[in-house]
């Protein structure tokens, strides 16, 4: 079968199209992405950054190896094809590999390219659940302004509660001790069952007594570690890694599917029912009161969608992290460009 024209597109490939452009046209800079949940998240970062110079198009990678979801198959297929480079970056989560500094080969790939950009925090979901942004969501979702959970504080605890764990665990893929304790034994750990703004505290407790069980465990398992823990654990907070926002590297799906979109979902729901009482109180006859809930009913939105849709993490570290990369980069070609013109 023969190749589409598509397959075939390098960094090199996107240059020689530009240059092929008239100097009043934009420059076009391909930006590959993972998944397509990927496609808006990494729309909203790029986009601050297109100007009447040049433009970003945010696609996925059309190869039939890149079909396999996961970020290791499509960067590694497209450097063995020429390769990411000046106007052609790629996009990807951070997973570990931000944490591990080097330890392993994808790690070390995506730390070192100047042209692969990632998400410090361990996946966009993660980015999609930052803490302070939830009230908001709930808002969006029931359209209605009260308080009844703070997310904030919650996410807090939690995050303070695995973070041993956490180094633990981080310690580990650095290590290469991860036959032992590998992220899915700690996602083990650390699963927080049918989780209610109402139990919220009782399994925030439960989830403490359980690490500090697995703590003590594996400080038995490995007592000569005790020193390259601390030191996994310093250059932890070095990376931005703090305790009380652990939340933000862990395994995206995991906290997404099974901490956060069941609490927004039991708080928005709790929210809606309580708007709806205050419609049917208010309804003067009930006529009325049919009118307002029909059109109250239709206005509500659903919380994983809009969750989803959440572009709160503007505000926060990681996204900052990121914005400050691109910036390099843009900085670094604007640059070389200038050195070209002179010579």
């Amino acid at each position: 079968m023969a190749k589409r024209l598509r397959d075939s597109i390098t960094s090199q490939y996107v240059e020689a199209a530009n240059r092929l452009s008239s100097r009043q046209a934009r420059r076009r800079i391909v930006a590959y992405v993972e998944s397509y949940d990927d496609i808006f998240f990494w729309r909203s970062v790029l986009s601050r950054f297109e100007n009447s110079e040049r433009y970003f198009e945010v696609m996925l990678p059309s190869r039939l190896d890149h079909l396999e979801r996961g970020k290791k198959a499509a960067i590694m297929s497209l450097i063995a094809a020429g390769g990411v480079g000046r106007d052609m970056i790629a996009c990807v989560d951070a997973d570990y590999d931000y944490l591990e500094q080097g330890a392993s080969g994808s790690s070390k790939t995506i730390l070192d390219n100047p042209y692969i950009f990632h998400s410090y925090a361990y996946a966009i979901e993660n980015m999609q659940c930052y803490a302070p942004s939830l009230h908001a969501v709930c808002v969006a979702v029931a359209l209605n302004d009260r308080q009844t959970f703070d997310f904030e504080a919650f996410l807090r605890d939690f995050s303070t509660a695995i973070f041993p764990l956490f180094v633990w665990n981080i310690w580990s893929y650095r290590t290469g001790a991860t036959p032992r304790f590998a992220i899915s034994d700690f996602i083990h750990i650390i699963e927080m069952g049918n989780i209610s703004p109402e139990n919220s505290q009782q399994a925030l407790a439960n989830l403490r007594r359980r690490v500090g069980h697995k703590v003590q465990m594996l400080q038995r398992q490995h007592p000569g570690a005790r020193e390259s823990y601390a030191a996994v654990k310093d250059d932890l907070r070095r990376l931005g890694v703090r305790p009380d926002m652990t939340y933000m590297y862990i395994q995206g799906h995991h906290l997404f599917d099974k901490v956060v979109v069941p609490l927004v979902r039991k708080v928005c729901n709790q929210l809606i029912r309580e708007r709806e009482r205050e419609i049917s109180a208010q309804s003067v006859h009930a006529t009325q009161q049919r009118n307002e809930l029909s059109c109250y009913s239709s206005s509500v939105g659903e919380a994983e969608f809009v969750l989803r849709r959440n572009v709160g993490y503007v505000s926060s570290p990681q996204y900052q992290s990121i914005v400050e990369d691109l910036q390099r980069y843009l900085e670094g070609e604007n640059k070389d460009e200038e050195e070209k013109i002179e010579s």
